[in-house]
């Protein structure tokens, strides 16, 4: 093995041990951006209790973060939406005041985690419903110069630096809230990227339902695909959700199939809705 593999290998070897770490103190996955990893990737508090969010830096250097709040709706595509501030309502209002974290700032040597402690201070008399913030976790680039002479073109160098963040809901959960979901409108789309699936998922009731798409085939054991992490926030009642399916699979969806929507297995893993379809 070169030295060069060896220290590439190293490296993975490293990442995959503070995953590992991260995702031992948790039940949930993970999520990594540059050298940042997050763990839980979701927070549902109740109202009362308090809970940590993991953060690791995987990376080879010391690095700098910064945690901050944000407010994001959901479109009726799937994407999130920063709210802008002469828009925000009464119920993201009180989602930001309700919520507490610290610490607001880290800096962490390699493969250092660090405990982000979340909790809620409900106000009395809150109404039932589902409250929602998102959490931005994001790298402080290091200072750099600004200008440096060109030497062949005797102008300016720009370094553009990429800067990596990582963003996860809490949600806090007041009353007995209750959600359904469905399935419907399953076709295969084409783009510039290649084939897709997509469907329409709606969901009726005052919470939001999360969780992962498993599609099926008749006569064939293993799912044809799985996804993860597919939500419906209360501010949408229908969205659409959109795979993008290898050519391999794209086959594979053509006739009769099966989408089911189960809850994810920290939560039940309970079945929140299904249908059969005939793909064309």
């Amino acid at each position: 093995m070169t030295i060069q593999g060896f220290k590439t290998l190293r490296k993975y070897s490293i990442m995959l041990g503070a995953i590992a770490s991260a995702l031992s103190m948790s039940s949930t996955p993970a999520y990594a951006a540059g050298d940042l990893l997050v763990a839980p990737t979701r927070v549902v508090l109740d109202g009362e209790r308090g809970t940590e969010v993991i953060l690791n830096n995987i990376g080879s250097e010391t690095a700098t973060y910064r945690i901050s709040m944000e407010l994001r709706r959901m479109t009726a595509d799937g994407r999130l939406e920063d709210v802008p501030e002469d828009q925000i309502n009464e119920i993201e209002t009180a989602s930001k005041a309700m919520i507490r974290y610290a610490p607001r700032r880290v800096t962490l040597p390699p493969n250092q985690p660090q405990a982000i402690r979340l909790g809620v201070r409900a106000p009395d008399g809150l109404a039932d419903g589902e409250y929602r913030v998102h959490l931005l976790f994001r790298a402080i680039p290091k200072a750099r110069s600004v200008t440096e002479q060109s030497a062949t073109e005797g102008g300016l160098t720009i370094a553009l630096t990429p800067i990596y963040g990582v963003t996860i809901p809490v949600i806090v959960r007041q009353g007995n809230l209750q959600a359904t979901a469905a399935i419907a409108n399953g076709r295969m789309e084409q783009n510039a990227e290649g084939q897709s699936f997509a469907f329409d998922l709606s969901r009726s009731g005052n919470r939001s339902t999360y969780g992962e798409i498993v599609i099926t085939k008749p006569g064939v054991d293993e799912p044809v695909m799985v996804a993860r992490g597919i939500a419906v926030y209360p501010e949408v009642e229908k969205r659409t959700v959109t795979l993008p399916v290898p050519p391999e699979i794209a086959a594979q969806l053509s006739g009769p199939i099966t989408v089911e929507y189960y809850e994810t297995a920290n939560a039940g893993g309970g079945l929140i809705a299904k249908t059969d379809m005939v793909l064309r």
